[in-house]
């Protein structure tokens, strides 16, 4: 029997052993690696071409929401399914609308996440039951008022997100620069124009911007600079 290859994606090491030792009990789901970092999720994917990413959104250096988009844009047979502590509704709309095939709360029995990988497996969507009921009555309301449930403003670029995401974890311009391999006058041209999108003027206003939509963790430390400190060189 050729077995679900799953790729481990979470922080917090605890988290991925249990995870681990929970889908391998399972005889037909093998984990093929894991990743502590969005970008590092990227990697392994790239490298492993696993079946199913399970992904925590809160995930440093590049965060869950871009790590799904960009893993389904390189690898579109791989399947991502969130496994979150969040589960508002906003966090929701943004990984479904980047294409992430089901979406579950760590609170969620041991049985829906062994399910939830094999439906995933099988070309299904797969949401914990709040959150399949929660859809679908923003559906019914959105289809009597005749507007679109999943309308969005001040979309930010796959690499201003980027940006965003690393500036609120208070690297500076050339630490962001080496990160993405791109020069500081890049970086700071990204800063600007999603400064400009979102309205925000200072790094701990960024912050907790970030904090509030699942873009980082609360544990981030505030920096409190303005946006263009010349301190980046």
């Amino acid at each position: 029997m050729e077995k679900i290859k799953v790729l481990l994606a979470d922080d917090h090491t605890v988290v991925r052993q249990g995870l681990r030792a929970l889908l391998e009990a399972e005889p037909d789901i093998s984990i093929v690696g894991e990743a502590e970092t969005g970008r590092q999720a990227l990697r392994l994917t790239l490298e492993l071409l696993p079946d199913v990413v399970l992904m925590d959104l809160a995930m440093p250096l590049l965060n869950g929401f871009e790590a799904t988009r960009q893993i389904i844009k390189e690898v579109p047979t791989t399947k991502v399914l969130i496994l979150s502590s969040y589960s508002d509704d906003e966090y929701v709309h943004q990984v479904t609308e980047v294409g992430a095939a089901g979406y579950l709360i760590k609170q969620s029995a041991a049985t829906e996440l062994i399910r939830a990988v094999r439906e995933c497996k099988s070309g299904n969507a797969f949401f914990s039951p709040a959150i399949s009921k929660r859809l679908l009555e923003q559906c019914r309301e959105a289809f009597v008022r005749g507007v679109s449930a999943g309308s969005r403003t001040n979309r930010l670029t796959p690499r201003e997100a980027e940006v965003l995401q690393l500036v609120a974890e208070g690297k500076i311009n050339k630490q962001i620069a080496a990160e993405l391999c791109l020069s500081v006058k890049t970086v700071d041209k990204h800063r600007q124009e999603l400064m400009k999108k979102l309205n925000i003027h200072d790094v701990a206003s960024l912050t907790r911007y970030a904090i509030s939509k699942g873009i980082i963790e609360g544990r981030v430390r505030l920096r409190l600079e303005p946006l263009h400190g010349k301190s980046d060189g």
